[in-house]
């Protein structure tokens, strides 16, 4: 679900929202990381480089940080629970992001030589940033760019775009570039804002679309059928262009706008899974992975979907029932509590009383072998791999068994191009 902001409103229409940090554990001993995957998101929403709240991470916890900006990585060294972090990221957001004046998030930093100026585009507010934390010291050297494309390139290419500008200048490049870059300096120097009623909306309608993230949410007052329709047509927009392929964060990132996260799975499987749900599983496998990790709730809204598809496509899909909640489990898509829970409380909500009865005793060899795994690696300690769980936030680590508890050949194994969500 996504959060406000300002974590302090507790307006469920508050407009500006940013999704919850998903963070995973990955290391041992000296090597233990706290990777950060979503970070590019949730910048977005702040409208800030996703490299200054990892940094101010990084100066909080007393750790080293990474920026691996190839693959949307954000790395803390060490291992920090994501509920710690997402309480330092509300520091941050007081500091660095809200207005002082009107507690609103649509601010801009600007950065002139060793001080840092906030300026508010809501109320015009122009004011100094407190240079005492060490994040500062980062701001100054790494300013925020304003092309969103070039957020988090090196120093090298900045001071490379610098070269070239002051090349211009002096008349070794073209003549338009020149003054461009003389009229850059000149505005740098210039912290005077235009604050009147025309400019702010002209500001408002050039800002790019990371900030409109943040500020043009008014589906929020929709009703939820509405907003479930609104994504509907989004997701069905997106297959009808042949543009799924890579769509999965643009997707996620929709939904969450919309605050229906949880229930998107309704939506992509009814659009994206039929009678071939088999192959299609594998190959949307990013796109529902995104909704149902570490969701419970939203893996009921799969297999709610999944009971639908078995009810429309029954000829094909209800002699495969156990395979296709086989697949959907070793594609991390189920958990088996939430299988195990499925099967001992089945409802009428999604389809009759004698097709959920069909589909459970089709799945019912699955559901046993499940249990059995479940009983197995309670009662037994030989050949058990101790390992972090998915999210590294529970205390005690998970025990895995290495070998099945039955047959081998209906043992669960993971898939060798196995993804985890949290490394994209």
């Amino acid at each position: 679900m996504a959060l406000n902001v300002n974590r302090n409103v507790t307006d469920q229409f508050y407009r500006y929202k940013m999704p919850r940090l998903i963070a995973k554990v990955e290391g041992k001993g000296n090597g233990i990381k706290t990777v950060i995957s979503n970070m590019v998101e949730v910048g977005k929403c702040l409208s800030r480089p996703p490299t200054y709240p990892t940094k101010f991470f990084g100066c909080e916890l007393g750790a080293q940080t990474q920026f691996d900006f190839k693959n949307e990585r954000f790395i803390v060294n060490g291992s920090h629970d994501v509920s710690k972090l997402q309480d330092l990221l509300d520091v941050f957001i007081r500091k660095y992001v809200l207005c002082p004046e009107c507690d609103n998030p649509e601010t801009n930093l600007i950065v002139k030589r060793s001080t840092i100026g906030q300026h508010c585009v809501a109320c015009g507010h122009q004011g100094m940033i407190d240079m005492r934390h060490k994040l500062t010291t980062f701001i100054t050297k790494n300013p925020p760019e304003h092309d969103p494309t070039t957020i988090g390139s090196s120093k090298t290419e900045r001071k490379s775009r610098k070269k070239d500008a002051n090349s211009n200048q002096n008349g070794d490049g073209d003549a338009n570039d020149g003054v461009d870059a003389l009229a850059m300096k000149d505005a740098d120097d210039d912290w005077s804002v235009d604050t009147s009623e025309d400019a702010v909306l002209e500001r408002m309608q050039s800002l790019t679309s990371g900030a409109k993230g943040i500020t043009l949410n008014d589906d929020l007052s929709k009703t939820s059928q509405e907003r479930l329709d609104i994504f509907y047509m989004f997701v069905k927009s997106k297959k009808e262009q042949g543009k799924m392929a890579g769509a999965d964060k643009e997707i996620l990132l929709e939904a969450e706008r919309l605050d229906i996260k949880e229930k998107g799975p309704l939506i992509l499987a009814e659009l994206l899974l039929d009678g071939d749900m088999m192959k299609q599983l594998s190959t949307y496998r990013l796109h529902f992975l995104r909704f149902t990790n570490d969701s419970h709730k939203a893996q009921k809204y799969l297999l709610g979907a999944f009971e639908q598809l078995c009810k429309t496509y029954e000829d094909k899909l209800m002699p495969k029932v156990p395979s296709l909640l086989k697949k959907m489990y070793d594609l991390d898509l189920l958990e088996e509590e939430v299988l195990i829970s499925w099967s001992k409380k089945p409802s009428k909500k999604y389809v009759s009383k004698e097709i959920m009865k069909l589909i459970q005793e089709k799945a019912a060899p699955f559901i046993k072998w499940l249990e059995e795994a479940e009983e197995d690696d309670s009662s037994d300690d030989e050949g058990v791999e101790v390992a972090f769980t998915r999210d590294g936030r529970d205390s005690k680590p998970k025990a895995v068994t290495i070998s099945p508890p039955a047959k081998t050949s209906s043992a669960p194994a993971p898939a060798d191009d196995d993804i985890d969500i949290d490394d994209i």
